[in-house]
C-alpha cells in the first residue's frame, strides 16, 4: 500500500485500530500491528515528549536477549540524513557550499562530471549509478573516488536516480573538507552534542549483548553488524556514508530532539535539509537532503527507510518536530510469507503518526 492510499485508508478508518487516538493508544497499536514471531524496536515522540520506546521479541535468540529501547541496530539507508547534516554543518563552518562542484574536493574529476555539484549528490541528481559493488567489498576511499570518476554516467546530471554511490562521495567530501575521518566528524559535531553515545560505526563502546543479531526469513541467525568484515575504522567505502551506521531507538529520539533546536543545525540549515527539491517518480514525494519529503494529514513530513538482506526499518518526523517515529526489525520477513515489514512498514509508521497528531 502506497503513502497516498494508506493515508486515505487511515482517514476512513479502514485499517484495524485506525482513527483518532492519543499517545496512550500507541502501545496497543504497536502490539496489534507487529506480527507474532517478529522482532524489533520502536520509539515515538510527541514534540519533545518520548511517549513510547520499547522492543518486541528477541534481539538475540541464543543469549535470550530481549529487544529494548537501547538495543543497537543497523539504521541502514537512514544513515544518509546524518551525511547530509554533516555537509550542512561544514557549510555552517564556511568549509564548503552545497553549490560547489565536486571537483573542488575530489581529485581526477573528468570532463563529463565537472558540472556535478555537492547538492546534486545530496538530491540523487548527479547522474551517477547506484553503487560500484557489494557493501563488503574491500575498497578504500581513494579507490572508490577513482572508480566513480571512471564510471559512465547513467543519466544526465540533474535527473533524479537514487545513488548510494553519491552519498559515499559525500562522505569522502566530508573527510576532505574537514580534515577528519567521516565517523570522527559525525561523532564530534553531531552525535556528542546530541548525547548520542550509542551511534556510530566503531567508536561507541558496545558489547555483543548490546547489538541485535539479524535473522533470515527462516529465523536463522546471520550475525550482528559487528560481525561484518569491515576495515578497522568502519565499513568499506561502498557502504560508508550511505548506510551501515548503528544506533538505538533512544539515540534516534535524541537526534529528533537535536533537530528541534538550533545548536547542531541552525534554522537555515534545517530549512535546506527538509526542503522538497526533486520529485521521485512515479510517487508524489520529493527528495530533500537525505530525507524523503511528503505529507501526512496535511503536514509536511520527512521520512526515510532502510533495508538490507535481513533487516528493515523506517524513520519519520513532521518537519516542525511535532511527531516522530522510528522503528526497525532485524527480521524483515517470515518464512511462511505471512508477514513482510517492507509491506507492513507504512501501516506501522503512519498508524503511529496518526496517534501523535
Amino acid at each position: 500500500m502506497g503513502w497516498v492510499a494508506l493515508c486515505l485508508a487511515l482517514s476512513l478508518g479502514l485499517l484495524t485500530g485506525c482513527g483518532a487516538g492519543g499517545p496512550d493508544t500507541i502501545d496497543a497499536f504497536v502490539q496489534d500491528t507487529t506480527p507474532d514471531g517478529s522482532r524489533g524496536v520502536i520509539a515515538a515522540a510527541q514534540g519533545d515528549d518520548l511517549v513510547l520506546c520499547e522492543g518486541w521479541g528477541l534481539a538475540d535468540d541464543v543469549r535470550e536477549v530481549e529487544f529494548g529501547c537501547d538495543t543497537v541496530v543497523d539504521v541502514m539507508s537512514m544513515t544518509k540524513q546524518f551525511t547530509a547534516a554533516a555537509v550542512l554543518k561544514l557549510q555552517m563552518f564556511g568549509e564548503l557550499d552545497v553549490s560547489d562542484p565536486i571537483g573542488d574536493y575530489l581529485e581526477g574529476v573528468p570532463e563529463d562530471k565537472q558540472s556535478i555539484t555537492i547538492q546534486q549528490l545530496l538530491t540523487h541528481t548527479s547522474g551517477l549509478g547506484d553503487q560500484l559493488g557489494d557493501d563488503d567489498d574491500p575498497i578504500t576511499r581513494d579507490e572508490l573516488v577513482a572508480a566513480a570518476m571512471d564510471s559512465p554516467l547513467q543519466f544526465e546530471p540533474g535527473t533524479y536516480a537514487y545513488s548510494n554511490l553519491g552519498y559515499s562521495l559525500l562522505a569522502a567530501i566530508v573527510e576532505i573538507a574537514s580534515g577528519d575521518g567521516y565517523e570522527q566528524f559525525l561523532a564530534e559535531h553531531l552525535f556528542a552534542p546530541s548525547e548520542m553515545a550509542s551511534t556510530g560505526y566503531v567508536l561507541p563502546d558496545w558489547t555483543a549483548h548490546d547489538v541485535a543479531v539479524e535473522y533470515d526469513q527462516g529465523s536463522g541467525a546471520q550475525g550482528s553488524p559487528l560481525d561484518h568484515e569491515w576495515a578497522d575504522d568502519g565499513p568499506w567505502w561502498n557502504l560508508r556514508g550511505n548506510g551501515g551506521l548503528l544506533s538505538t531507538a533512544r539515540d534516534m529520539y535524541r537526534w529528533h530532539l537535536a533537530l528541534l533546536g538550533n545548536d547542531i543545525l541552525d534554522e537555515n540549515a534545517k530549512g535546506q535539509l527538509f526542503e522538497p527539491r526533486v520529485r521521485e517518480e512515479p510517487d508524489d514525494t520529493h527528495y530533500g537532503y537525505g530525507w524523503v519529503i511528503t505529507e501526512h494529514e496535511d503536514q509536511p513530513l520527512a521520512w526515510h527507510n532502510g533495508g538490507n538482506a535481513h533487516s528493515y526499518g523506517e524513520l519519520a518526523r513532521t518537519t516542525d518536530g511535532g511527531a516522530f517515529v522510528f522503528w526497525s526489525s532485524t527480521q524483515a520477513r517470515s518464512e511462511s510469507g505471512e508477514w513482510d515489514f517492507e509491506e507492513l512498514g507504512p501501516t506501522l509508521t503512519e498508524g503511529a503518526l496518526s496517534r501523535l497528531l
